[in-house]
């Protein structure tokens, strides 16, 4: 297996971002929360033509955002282009196993969260890992 890489080349960053055309997005909050970034900055990335298939980790009663279907277990989200996470630090190792399993291409972490040893158990399967960056500024 070839390694994954962290990924921290600007322009490849950008390229990676804006190439990306169906986006899981663990941690996604509903329309009802609207004004936080884990709601308007996959809502951005869906209007700009991507999919999104959004995984929440609250909010049991919520059956579809951004007119997507829900999914509640990561592993049953399909091929996607990457996973990206909006979750706190230090909950991210509790959805190691499942990205895992997933094996996405990429795992992108929003700006402010970064875990370098969940990063590097990532890039050993294979999966490129970006650290503390907003997707939505960087596919512009």
């Amino acid at each position: 297996m070839t390694p994954g890489q962290l990924l921290e080349d600007p322009s490849a960053i950008r390229a990676r971002a804006k190439a990306a055309k169906r986006i899981a997005v663990l941690g996604i909050k509903p329309g009802s929360r609207g004004g936080q970034p884990a709601h308007y900055v996959p809502a951005r990335v869906q209007a700009q033509g991507a999919t999104i298939v959004p995984v929440p980790v609250y909010y049991p009663d919520v059956e579809t955002i951004l007119g997507e279907p829900v999914v509640r277990d990561l592993r049953a989200v399909g091929e996607v282009d990457m996973v990206n996470v909006f979750r706190r630090a230090d909950d991210l190792a509790q959805h190691l196993e499942d990205l895992l399993a997933l094996a996405p291409p990429l795992v992108w972490l929003q700006s402010g969260i970064r875990d370098d040893a969940f990063a590097a158990r990532l890039t050993a399967a294979g999966i490129d890992v970006v650290q503390s960056r907003c997707l939505m500024v960087e596919r512009g």
